[in-house]
């Protein structure tokens, strides 16, 4: 099989399963098993896969089929122009989160060694994004899941700021030493529970539910991170968290103007209200 067949193959059996982007799936997963990029496999679609690559092929499409991500098949994912080590342990990075990042580094990067804390750190897609952008700042990262620590430390290794990132098992605030940071960043779980069923199988069925929802209205965690903050952040310091769909309004009513100078919500790229940023007074 060369490598049009194999793509051609591989697009038609995601296509059948209604598996969404089954082309551009197939160019990813042969690409990968070939080790072959795009522009190879464009130029040169007479080439030959091995019988150890067709099996490899076959065994991972055969994964996609199922509706696993292929962030888990392929181990990684690209976030702000960087890649990281992705397994079932954590979320899987996503674009919306870059505006949360950006937003970070925008306020972090004017401040003379800046501190920042992350709850639920997840990937480390964003303290680990932060830090190599901010090349002054420390950080403390949290995570309730010890497997999810693990992979962020993996990919602070990765990306050399393993030295200037602290990681710490906590649920939530729990187990944070007693200072007081620049900011706070978090992408807490937030999907209502009532809506978990209807998520796509991609996300219901192989991310880890305690990073996706949170209590009947997804805002059990955000309440924790909001009114527990101010303890934990030096005067006007900044709290940045990613918020579900239609929860803007509850979450704008958790920021009494007697603690926070401000208090906003950030539209994604589709308009939807997905940052909430807030300074302390």
């Amino acid at each position: 099989m060369n490598l049009a067949s194999a793509v051609s193959f591989t697009a038609h059996k995601l296509t059948a399963a209604d598996v969404p982007d089954a082309r551009r799936d197939a160019e990813l997963l042969v690409s990968f098993v070939t080790g072959k990029d795009k522009t190879f496999l464009i130029a040169h679609p007479e080439y030959e896969l091995s019988a150890t690559e067709e099996k490899h092929l076959d065994k991972l499409s055969a994964r996609r089929l199922t509706r696993e991500p292929l962030q888990y098949i392929l181990g990684r994912q690209e976030f702000y122009g960087l890649e990281f080590i992705v397994t079932p342990d954590v979320l899987i990075p996503r674009p919306e989160t870059e505006i949360l990042v950006e937003r970070a580094i925008e306020y972090l990067k004017p401040l003379g060694n800046p501190t920042f804390c992350e709850i639920g750190v997840g990937s480390g897609c964003i303290s680990i994004t932060v830090l190599c952008s901010v090349a002054s700042a420390q950080a403390i990262a949290t995570d309730i899941s010890i497997n999810a620590i693990n992979i962020a430390r993996a990919n602070a290794v990765k990306h050399a700021v393993d030295d200037r990132i602290q990681f710490v098992e906590s649920d939530v605030y729990s187990n944070i030493p007693e200072t007081r940071f620049d900011a706070i960043l978090s992408n807490p779980p937030y999907v209502p529970e009532i809506d978990f069923d209807s998520l796509q199988p991609e996300v219901r069925d192989y991310e880890p539910h305690l990073a996706l929802t949170s209590g009947d209205l997804g805002l059990d965690v955000i309440t924790r991170l909001t009114d527990q903050a101010p303890v934990y952040l030096k005067p006007g310091g900044m709290l940045i968290f990613e918020i579900g769909f239609n929860q803007s309004a509850a979450v704008s009513r958790m920021f009494d103007p007697r603690v926070w100078r401000s208090a906003e919500i950030l539209p994604d790229l589709q308009c939807i209200p997905r940052i909430a940023v807030a300074v302390k007074r």
